[in-house]
């Protein structure tokens, strides 16, 4: 059959047709919103390069939270920015019980409870002077296996501390592994891992890293993904499932859609993207300038990655879009 029989916009011609027939509709269970808790702060402060986000204070990531929860968001990311003073070659701050991103968890724990998925970033790359994911070998590099062990260690921590699961960002060989055997070894077998499988070593993480206040010297394409390579990821992919990974991730997500299909075509545990920081500053540059539809380019671009293959999103726009998909329904 062909034209005039077949008319494929009859399903187009109303938004209650369009409706009807969409394929693809990201949900706000589906989102999950990044946090920073900064250290010393008794009143949020407004990240310049992403406007909207806040670095919090103990008391405005509480309602942070509380305002995603209510909103139907169905994770919540919280990364730990802690004094420069309190930084050091090691990372020592990210293990403390008493440190920024600990107490985070646990006040996020006493807000939501088991309402949402608290979820905390496990890395170094926060905690230490250098601002590297890892500690640093005599040549200047970054020594894989000495940062294993204090990946394990922080692992617990955070367990201790309450977290529902534990996202290892750090492209270290193994990490999965050595992070899922510590859990278990400390009787923390229901905390759940979200690997960062491939985190590509890209140009979209500017205004993240003002975000997170890097001391960062140098880059990190020594451990982080390369970003021409896709095979190379399925490789990563495959060995974070191996070692016990509950769930894996590609990060950014809308330069690496292509990426985000390929895993979701491999794997049969859930696939996660982050909309990284310089994607939502993009859109909201501009917007501000007046040059595109901010909600439409907001739901468009989540659209998209969930049409890739993604199950799960973290997003800096998680509780406004959750707000928007539900009016939208």
């Amino acid at each position: 059959m062909s034209f005039p029989d077949v008319r494929p916009r009859r399903l187009r011609r109303s938004p209650a047709l369009r409706r009807l027939v969409e394929e693809t509709r990201p949900a706000p269970a589906e989102l999950v919103l990044p946090l920073f808790l900064r250290e010393g702060l008794t009143e949020p402060r407004e990240i310049s390069s992403l406007p909207g986000v806040m670095q919090h204070s103990r008391d405005s990531l509480r309602k942070a939270a509380h305002e995603a929860v209510s909103a139907g968001v169905g994770g919540l990311m919280l990364f730990g920015v802690p004094d420069n003073a309190n930084k050091d070659e090691t990372g020592s701050c990210g293990l403390d019980p008493d440190g920024i991103l600990n107490v985070g968890i646990r006040d996020l724990i006493s807000e939501v409870g088991d309402s949402t998925v608290v979820m905390s970033d496990l890395c170094l790359d926060e905690f230490t002077s250098h601002g590297h994911c890892g500690v640093l070998a005599e040549d200047g590099s970054v020594d894989n296996d000495a940062t294993l062990a204090i990946y394990a260690d922080m692992a617990v921590a955070q367990a201790a501390a309450g977290v529902h699961m534990v996202g290892p960002s750090g492209m270290m060989d193994g990490q999965i592994g050595v992070v899922r055997r510590a859990l278990d070894k400390a009787g923390y077998q229901d905390v759940s891992v979200l690997a960062y499988s491939a985190k590509y070593a890209g140009a979209f993480y500017g205004p993240f890293r003002e975000a997170v206040e890097s001391t960062l010297q140098g880059d990190r394409r020594q451990y982080q993904q390369d970003p021409p390579n896709l095979r190379e990821a399925l490789r990563e992919v495959d060995l974070d499932v191996a070692e016990g990974a509950d769930i894996v991730m590609v990060k950014p997500a809308l330069p690496y859609l292509d990426v985000i299909a390929a895993i979701h075509e491999r794997v049969t545990v859930p696939v996660a993207a982050y909309q990284v920081s310089g994607e939502y500053a993009m859109v909201e540059a501009a917007a501000r300038n007046g040059w595109i539809d901010r909600e439409r380019v907001i739901l468009e671009t989540l659209t998209s990655i969930k049409r890739a293959g993604a199950q799960i999103t973290l997003t800096y726009w998680a509780t406004e879009a959750a707000q928007l998909l539900r009016n939208r329904y």
